[in-house]
C-alpha cells in the first residue's frame, strides 16, 4: 500500500511537472484561454445597464445654446481613427437628432466569429467599413454588413494580449499594425497584401497594436511593450507606397546596443532625466492607442506611455522624459518640436495613452485636449503651451501615496482606469469636451528592490509583489465595484457642465453630432444616445458584448448610420464572453 501510494504520488508529480512545462512553453496561448474562463465566472450575475445624469449647479442646456456655432463642413465619412487627423470626433450629420433618436434600431450585425480583445476603431470610407482584430483585417458593407473581404495573418504574437486598435486609410491602401511588431499595407478594394515592415521585435515582447494614422504619403506608427523590462518606445513614419522607414524617433533615451531601423529624427533627449539603478535599462514610453496630426502645421502629436518598472520609482529617479507626455514632432522629418509633460512622476501606470484632440474653442483659442489614465482632463493653450486646466473626471484616491514593500496601497484610477485608448471628443456647437472614463481602482504592494532589479530583460516589469499572474498590474477591485463616466466640460473654462454615470466602465469612442446627439457605449454592451447639451438620455439599449472600440456615425444613400464594435473579451477585463461583432444602427423608418 505504501509503495503504491509513493508510486501514485510520483506519477502525479511527473504529470504536474509535465503540465507546468507545457503551460510555460505555451504561455501566450494559455493566458487568454484561462482568463476567458476566469472572466466568465467573474461576469456571472451581471446587472442590467444603468445610467444617471447630473447637471452642474447653475448650468442648463440654455447655457450651451448661447455658444452654438455652425458645424464645420463634413463629407459624412469617418476616414481616420478619430474621424479627423486632429482627433475631434465630431460629425456634422443631423438626420439622427434629439427628436428622433428614440427610434434607433440595430439594422444588421457582422460576426467575426472570433473571441478576442475587440477594441478596434472603425473607419468608413468609399463605401466600406474597415476594422481589425489581432489576426484579421475586415472590409464590410456599411449598409448591409455584407463582407467585402477579410485578410487573415498567421503569426506568433509578442505578448498574450489579443488586441488591435484599428486601421488607417490613404490613397487606396489600408494600413495596420500586428502583435509581432509589423506594419502591413493592403489594397483597399481587394485586401491583397502590398507590403510589410517590421518596426519592433516580438522576441523582446514588443508589438504594434496601435491604430496608425496616414497623411501626405506617410503612415505613422509606434511600438508597444513599455511595461516590459528593456523595451523602449519609438515612433516611426513609413512611406505609404513602399513601407520604407522614413524616420525613427526614440521616446525615451536611446542607449548603446539599441537598434536603429531608419534615419533618426533630431532629438535633444539624453539620459539626464533617468537615474536608473543597478545598471538596469531605461524602459517605457511606448505607444499603444493612436496619434494626432495638425495638417496645417505638419506637426505630429504622440502620446507617450508609462516608465518602467511601473510601480517602483526608486529604480528610475528623475522626470523620466518623455514618458507621461505628449511629444510633438515634425511629421515629415521626425525632428523634435516640443513636449507637454502631463504626469510629472508616474508610479501608478498612468500612461498618457489616448490621442489628444486639437480644437479651436468658442473664445478662439487653439487648445490641445488630453485625457490620460490619471483620471483628469487637461487643456493646453497651443500658442503659449500654458496649461489652462486639469479637471478630475473620475474618482481619484491616494494619488500622492508612494508604493512600498511594507504595505498595500489602494488607489484610483487603477492601473486599468481613467481614459484608456479612446480620448476626448469636441462638440463645436456647444463648446463642450466629451470624454469617457473608467472608475475601477487597484491595490498594489511592490517587491523589494533587489527582486525588482533581478527581473529578466523583456519580461513584465511592474514590480507588483504577487505570485498570481493575473495580478501583474495590481489587484483590481471586485467586479461590479466599478463605474463609467461621460463628462461634458466647457472647453474654455474647464468647468464640467453635465456628467453621466454608468454602472459599467466607458472605454468606447465618443461621437457627438450636429443633430445634438452624442453616442457612446460601455463595457456592459450598452449603447447610448444622449442630448449633447444636457446629457438627457434619448435612447439606450444593450446591443451585444462589451463596447470597447469604435462608435462612429456616417452617411449612406439609405440615411445616417451609427456603427459600434462589440464583444471585447480579454485578459484584463471581466466581460460577457461572446464573439467580436460590428453592429450598424439607423432610424426604423429609413
Amino acid at each position: 500500500m505504501k509503495r503504491a501510494t509513493i508510486f501514485a504520488l510520483g506519477v502525479a508529480a511527473i504529470a504536474s511537472a509535465a503540465a507546468a512545462v507545457t503551460i510555460y512553453a505555451n504561455w501566450n496561448a494559455f493566458v487568454p484561454i484561462t482568463a476567458m474562463g476566469i472572466n466568465y465566472l467573474r461576469y456571472l450575475n451581471a446587472p442590467a445597464g444603468e445610467l444617471m445624469v447630473e447637471t452642474a449647479p447653475g448650468f442648463s442646456g440654455a447655457n450651451s445654446a448661447a455658444a452654438i456655432r455652425s458645424p464645420p463642413p463634413d463629407d459624412g465619412l469617418w476616414p481616420s481613427y478619430n474621424k479627423t487627423l486632429a482627433s475631434n470626433r465630431f460629425s456634422s450629420l443631423t438626420e439622427i437628432n434629439r427628436e428622433n433618436a428614440d427610434r434607433l434600431k440595430v439594422l444588421c450585425t457582422y460576426d467575426t466569429h472570433r473571441y478576442t480583445g475587440f477594441n478596434s476603431g472603425l473607419l468608413m470610407v468609399d463605401g466600406a467599413l474597415l476594422f481589425a482584430t489581432e489576426h484579421d483585417t475586415y472590409s464590410i458593407d456599411p449598409i448591409t454588413c455584407h463582407e467585402k473581404w477579410r485578410k487573415h495573418e498567421t503569426y506568433t504574437p509578442g505578448t498574450p494580449q489579443a488586441v488591435n486598435r484599428g486601421v488607417a486609410y490613404l490613397d487606396g491602401r489600408v494600413f495596420r499594425g500586428t502583435q509581432d511588431g509589423r506594419v502591413l499595407a493592403y489594397d483597399f478594394k481587394s485586401g491583397e497584401r502590398l507590403w510589410e515592415t517590421a518596426i519592433a521585435d516580438p522576441k523582446k515582447s514588443e508589438s504594434a497594436p496601435a491604430a496608425p494614422i496616414a497623411w501626405n504619403g506617410l503612415v505613422f506608427m509606434g511600438n508597444a511593450g513599455g511595461d516590459f523590462k528593456g523595451v523602449k518606445g519609438r515612433m516611426y513614419a513609413l512611406d505609404a507606397a513602399t513601407g520604407r522607414i522614413v524616420w525613427e524617433f526614440y521616446l525615451v533615451p536611446k542607449q548603446p546596443g539599441d537598434p536603429t531601423r531608419g534615419p533618426e529624427g533630431v532629438s535633444p533627449l539624453d539620459a539626464s532625466s533617468w537615474d536608473v539603478a543597478g545598471g538596469s535599462p531605461i524602459s517605457g514610453g511606448a505607444t499603444w492607442t493612436s496619434y494626432t496630426l495638425d495638417p496645417t502645421t505638419g506637426l505630429l502629436y504622440v502620446p507617450g506611455g508609462n516608465p518602467s518598472p511601473d510601480f517602483a520609482t526608486t529604480l528610475r529617479g528623475g522626470a523620466n522624459l518623455y514618458t507621461g507626455s505628449v511629444v510633438v514632432l515634425d511629421a515629415r522629418t521626425g525632428a523634435y518640436h516640443t513636449h507637454f509633460k502631463l504626469v510629472p512622476k508616474d508610479w501608478h501606470d498612468w500612461d498618457v495613452s489616448s490621442a489628444p484632440a486639437l480644437v479651436t474653442t468658442a473664445s478662439g483659442k487653439r487648445v490641445m485636449l488630453v485625457a490620460p489614465k490619471d483620471g483628469h482632463l487637461y487643456g493646453f493653450d497651443l500658442d503659449t503651451k500654458e496649461r489652462l486646466y486639469r479637471v478630475p473626471v473620475t474618482a481619484v484616491e491616494n494619488a500622492d501615496v508612494l508604493f512600498s514593500a511594507e504595505k498595500s496601497v489602494h488607489f484610483c484610477p487603477g492601473s486599468v482606469g481613467g481614459a484608456e485608448w479612446n480620448g476626448p471628443a469636441y462638440d463645436p456647437q456647444n463648446n463642450l469636451v466629451l470624454v469617457g472614463e473608467v472608475q475601477w481602482c487597484t491595490t498594489v504592494r511592490i517587491e523589494h528592490t533587489r527582486k525588482i532589479e533581478d527581473t529578466a530583460n523583456f519580461t513584465p516589469w511592474s514590480a507588483e509583489d504577487s505570485i498570481n499572474p493575473f495580478n501583474m498590474w495590481g489587484q483590481a477591485d471586485p467586479v461590479f465595484q466599478w463605474a463609467g463616466w461621460l463628462y461634458a466640460v466647457d472647453a474654455d473654462s474647464g468647468q464640467w457642465r453635465w456628467r453621466a454615470r454608468t454602472n459599467y466602465p466607458v472605454q468606447s469612442g465618443v461621437a457627438p453630432t450636429a443633430g445634438g446627439v452624442v453616442f457612446f457605449g460601455d463595457m456592459g454592451g450598452n449603447l447610448y444616445a444622449l442630448d449633447a447639451d444636457t446629457g438627457r438620455k434619448l435612447w439606450g439599449e444593450k446591443i451585444g458584448g462589451a463596447i470597447g472600440g469604435g462608435v462612429i456615425t456616417y452617411t449612406t444613400p439609405q440615411g445616417q448610420r451609427v456603427a459600434a464594435a462589440t464583444g471585447l473579451t480579454e485578459v484584463l477585463w471581466p466581460t460577457e464572453i461572446t464573439t467580436a461583432k460590428v453592429s450598424i444602427l439607423g432610424l426604423v423608418n429609413n
